[in-house]
């Protein structure tokens, strides 16, 4: 009997009309949230949050110079910069820059900007937040 129950009520979860919660305003209606169809796309899309940041930038040499702290969207809402840090302990001491999205590449699983080393992020300018 509650397989019969769970099996109707995923039924009634799945239905289109189910999937999409509307709001009505004065003879409107609006859509919130995704359908099921859309839920699969998101579900296996690409994550910022679980890959890339945190994760580490290496140089061409192979080389660990830094780690993704921040990525900063313009206002077409796509990746502009990579903050990447470099150095410090426990949060002490470390530099964070700038780094233009384009010079960021993806080999091997790998988060790569050629030419770059500890010391030239280190040379660069700080990263600071615009203080609001």
């Amino acid at each position: 009997m509650r397989h019969v129950l769970y099996a109707g009520l995923m039924a009634l979860l799945l239905t289109p009309a189910a999937t999409n919660v509307g709001a009505q305003t004065a003879g409107t209606t609006t859509t919130i949230g995704v359908s099921v169809v859309e839920l699969n796309d998101v579900i296996n899309g690409w994550s910022v949050q679980r890959q890339l940041l945190g994760q580490s930038v290496y140089n061409d040499k192979d080389e660990k110079i830094g780690k993704i702290e921040d990525i900063i969207l313009n206002k077409e809402r796509s990746a502009s910069y990579g903050i990447v840090s470099t150095g410090g302990f426990l949060g002490i001491g470390v530099h964070d820059v700038a780094i233009p999205a384009k010079q960021l590449e993806l080999k091997n699983a790998r988060l790569v900007l050629p030419g770059a080393t500890k010391e030239t992020l280190r040379s660069m300018p700080p990263f600071e937040y615009a203080r609001r």
